[in-house]
Parts: C-alpha cells; structure tokens; sequence
C-alpha cells in the first residue's frame, strides 16, 4: 500500500485509532523537501505495509491538525502508536535515515 492523503476531518480516524503505527508526514506544494522525501516514503509504505502506515497531510488545505501538534517547519513527520505521538523528526533525510526512525520507533 502507498501513502494515501488525510485530512482534518479524517486525521482522528486515520491515525489516532489506527490499529497499527502511522508516521504522518505534514508537507505542501511548494515544500522543495517535501517533494524530496516523498519517493523515499512512497518506498517504505509499500516496503513496510502491515507494519506501519504512512499518510500524508497537506498543511495548507489542512491547518487544524498541524496546529495542534505545534508543526512549525515542513516537512515534519510524527510518529503515532495507540493514537500518541512516540517520535517526531522535521526536515528531509535520506530514505535509509528515514526507514531507520521509522523502525526504531515501531
């Protein structure tokens, strides 16, 4: 499974009663590092499928969420497990950083 959009209204269903862990990525449009780390995210969804999923939330479209948790810099990626966030990480990595947060937080 790849990533797939949530928004505001999706957010609580999507990640905070997910039955598995989510890694949220808070991006936009015109994010240059945003758009850099999308493929290497793309990869870990369909790499780690069953074990976590990954989503993504347009900041502009969708500013509530993000501004609950206090999102100050994109892209910015929180991960979620029995609905709390356990780890966050702002800015781009490379993928093999990325899939080694992501693990070490699963």
């Amino acid at each position: 499974m790849a990533t797939h959009a949530v928004t505001d209204a999706t957010f609580d269903a999507e990640v905070r009663q997910s039955d598995i862990p989510v890694v949220v990525d808070f991006w936009a449009e015109w994010c240059g590092p945003c758009r850099q780390i999308g493929p290497a995210l793309e990869e870990l969804a369909k790499e780690l499928e069953g074990k976590v999923k990954i989503v993504k939330i347009n900041v502009d479209e969708n500013p509530s969420s993000p501004a609950q948790l206090g999102v100050r810099g994109i892209p910015a990626l929180f991960m979620f497990k029995d609905g709390q966030v356990v780890s966050n990480k702002v800015g781009a990595a490379p993928k093999a950083a990325l899939q080694s947060w992501i693990t070490s937080s699963i």
